[in-house]
């Protein structure tokens, strides 16, 4: 794990911004302000938790990467193999972008595993096999003991 996950929010802001203000205006730069002006949030910004806001930078920059809330919605549909129903993608469009991110990460880590998982049991599979086929082959006294003589008498005739 990393050194920064054990910092407190306070140290975490103070290494990699510099501070709340230059983290509030890097926020401030990334997030669409919509109605209000750009200086109202950040003095809304400003009186918010530093481990918030942390969370905040961290989702508006993967919004912004991802193309916008609704290039996201819409790749988020297209992970969950509901790309092409439109009343499924409006419904993703009115979820918060955390919450769009949460999605696609969980389908990503989902399709990853299946993919990884089809090539490994298919492995296990044909190694499975394999040992079937060998055990068939071996020899059939091996590592059996050899069979007990006969008890008793021989040629008495009689059953003990």
């Amino acid at each position: 794990m990393s050194v920064a996950l054990n910092k407190s929010p306070l140290a975490r802001v103070k290494d990699e911004f510099g501070g709340k203000d230059k983290l509030v205006d890097k926020i401030v730069g990334v997030l669409d302000a919509g109605d209000e002006g750009k200086d109202v949030l950040r003095k809304r910004l400003l009186g918010v938790a530093n481990g918030k806001l942390i969370r905040l930078f961290s989702v508006a920059t993967r919004t912004k990467q991802a193309g916008g809330h609704d290039k996201l919605a819409a790749t988020t549909a297209e992970r969950l193999k509901h790309g092409k129903d439109k009343d499924y993608v409006a419904k993703l469009g009115d979820l918060s972008d955390s919450r769009l991110l949460d999605m696609l990460g969980a389908a990503e880590r989902a399709h990853g595993d299946a993919a990884k998982a089809a090539p490994a049991a298919a492995a296990k599979a044909a190694k499975a096999k394999v040992a079937r086929a060998a055990k068939k082959a071996a020899p059939a006294t091996k590592g059996k003991k050899a069979a007990p003589a006969a008890k008793g008498k021989a040629g008495s005739g009689k059953r003990a």
